[in-house]
């Protein structure tokens, strides 16, 4: 069923003011028609011209569209708001359906404001792309090039108070990048060499050389760009359940308003009527019209995933923003998501020591760089630094959650856990105490090595759990590292239970089990390893830092900044869209049946009609768009 703000989807920005001209001209010509009716009587040609023309301003958008729905063989609230006009003037009520119209098209132009201040709100947060970029060529000439134009590996200069044109990697030079459109974080963040820059942040006050490592259809903003226009066309449960019924509904009340008029016209005797059946059956027409209904739910929605944007929370749609308030159980992954997630190599063994430790490395350093799990890189790194070499491998094969195998130099070679390479026993690295512990083996059956690693807690885990906890929410890790690690970071966070060593087809099995006890699951994972926990969870929450490419494609909502106190925020939001949502709805029934009761039982005016039901329509449309105002608690 069509609606203002269904037909507003795909309307150009800014056509909100058009609906406001129509109508101030329908209120103004409206206004005028009655200093005529006062001075010249009320069926002088200038009153009915001035009066009609009230009409044909307050309707001409609703006649548009009411003619495109019934040409698509719809009923939608346009058309039946014409038809009430039209009846109006057939039962000589012309002014009662000049007001009709007035208000209806000012009731309009007031929910095309509302969706176009929630999209313009998204665009003046997303539309920060650079146009242009200084190129620097081989002898550091600069030349200014499209950034559609820039490919991985050139080189760009960034001068100070300029918009980084693509995603990169710093190679020189010291700023400070502000990435508020990216992650709703408002401290600008440091840069120097080595550090990463995505595409549309701004850069404060030093001069950059870059690296580019992406291009523009694949930088972080355009990516979250896409996301953002698929979340504003995603519809809600609740909004595809009211568009399912919406042409029922439109029929059910013009069937209802017509056995109305002859329930009056067979039953009330003509001298004791106090209106015309038609008028009070198009009275019945108008107050049953599902304008703030219709609008209830995508007022609401699309001002939280706005709202969101501009805090580093994306919803990728309005599904997202209502599960997530229901939400009773949350269960993390470990590395990555309570933890830093780059853990750093503090042992590096190998077993029997001897003349083969190079080659030993040289195998280990090879296997983990065909892989992506967060170990890999501190491993590599340590590895390397012993003067490890890259080599060629053959056979590679990858065993979720548990390790991958390959041949290296002539040897097959297994790395992963000590279960999966087969390792011994072997004496504990020496640690900082207290320290989350983690390994990765390696062996070919007469070599073994063992990196030790070490990670860290993030600052914001402990205080985000509390404030879940507070909420009566329930809390769980599900790691496939070893018991040890996972007891130790369980402690130090303060999470109420956890389960290690687990395949990412058992964490899939545990987050069922916990769909089945009825709780309403969510899993935060990073979006690479966690893939079948993700996609089992209700919501599936996505670390955008991390992996971003994995957890942008496979999350209902993305914490862009990886910042885990986002999700406390997340749920925050999504939990007043719900209030909005229910409020709307609330304010749209009780009003529709509340005046269709009176209208029944005693009659009212269609003016009083009139302005109830248009009246709910701009209060349901201030409602959502109150959304855009609201923050995090502190």
């Amino acid at each position: 069923m069509s609606d203002h703000a269904h037909e507003s989807e795909h309307e150009a920005p800014g056509e909100w003011r058009k609906l406001a001209f129509l109508a101030a001209a329908s209120g103004v010509l409206g206004l005028l028609s009655l200093v005529a009716e006062q001075f010249l009587g009320k069926d002088s040609a200038w009153a009915l011209a001035l009066v009609a023309g009230s009409c044909l301003a307050g309707g001409w958008d609703a006649a548009i569209d009411g003619w495109a729905a019934l040409r698509e063989r719809r009923i939608d609230v346009h058309l039946l708001m014409i038809v009430v006009a039209v009846g109006a003037w057939i039962v000589g009520a012309q002014w009662e359906g000049a007001l009709l119209l007035f208000l209806f098209s000012t009731a309009g132009a007031i929910e095309h404001y509302a969706m176009d201040r929630t999209r313009g709100a998204i665009d003046a947060l997303l539309d920060k792309s650079p146009k242009h970029a200084r190129r620097l060529g081989p002898d550091d000439t600069e030349t200014e090039v499209p950034v559609s134009a820039l490919l991985p590996g050139d080189r760009i200069a960034i001068l100070p108070g300029e918009l980084v044109p693509a995603d990169g990697k710093v190679l020189s030079g010291e700023s400070a990048v502000d990435e508020s459109n990216l992650t709703g974080e408002a401290k600008p963040a440091s840069k120097q060499a080595g550090s990463e820059v995505a595409g549309g942040t701004l850069n404060s006050w030093g001069r950059l050389i870059v690296e580019v490592t992406r291009a523009e259809r694949d930088s972080a903003l355009q990516r979250i760009v896409r996301l953002i226009r698929e979340a504003q066309d995603s519809k809600a449960p609740a909004q595809r359940a009211i568009d399912k019924w919406g042409d029922a509904y439109a029929i059910f009340t013009l069937s209802a308003s017509a056995l109305f008029f002859v329930y009056l016209q067979l039953t009330v005797p003509d001298g004791i009527r106090e209106a015309s059946p038609l008028y009070r059956a198009m009275t019945l027409l108008v107050v049953l019209s599902p304008c703030a209904l219709v609008l209830s739910v995508p007022s609401a929605v699309l001002a939280a995933i706005a709202s969101g944007a501009r805090q580093g929370i994306l919803f990728r749609g309005g599904a997202a923003v209502e599960r997530l308030a229901d939400v009773d159980c949350i269960c993390f992954d470990k590395t990555g998501t309570l933890t830093a997630g780059v853990p750093e190599v503090a042992a590096l063994e190998v077993y029997p020591e001897g003349p083969g430790r190079l080659r030993a490395l040289s195998a280990l350093l090879t296997l983990e760089s065909s892989t992506t799990h967060p170990f890999a890189a501190g491993v590599v790194r340590a590895c390397l630094k012993e003067g490890a070499s890259l080599l060629p491998v053959q056979g590679l094969s990858n065993s979720p959650g548990q390790g991958v195998s390959g041949t290296v130099a002539g040897t097959r070679w297994s790395v992963g856990t000590r279960e999966f390479v087969g390792g011994g026993s072997l004496p504990p690295a020496t640690v900082a105490e207290g320290a989350i512990v983690s390994e990765v083996w390696a062996s070919d059956g007469t070599v073994t090595v063992r990196a030790t690693l070490v990670d860290r807690i993030r600052d914001e885990s402990r205080s985000t759990l509390i404030a879940l906890h507070a909420r009566k929410i329930r809390t769980v890790m599900l790691t496939g590292d070893r018991e040890e690690a996972a007891a130790v970071a369980a402690r130090q966070v303060g999470i109420q239970s956890y389960a290690a060593a687990l395949t990412p087809d058992a964490k899939m099995a545990a987050i069922r089990r916990y769909s089945a006890e009825g709780h309403v699951v969510a899993m935060v994972g990073d979006g690479v390893n966690d893939a079948p926990s993700l996609a089992a969870a209700d919501v599936a929450i996505g670390m955008g830092g991390r992996g971003s490419d994995a957890a942008l494609e496979s999350s209902d909502l993305v914490l862009t900044d990886d910042r885990i106190g986002r999700l406390v925020d997340a749920i925050e939001l999504s939990r007043s869209a719900r209030m909005a949502i229910r409020f709307n709805v609330l304010i749209s029934v009780g009003a529709a049946l509340g005046m269709a009761a009176y209208v029944v039982f005693r009659g009212a005016p269609l003016p009083l009609a009139v302005s109830v039901h248009e009246g709910s329509t701009i209060v349901v449309c201030l409602n959502g768009l109150r959304l855009l105002a609201h923050r995090p608690r502190k």
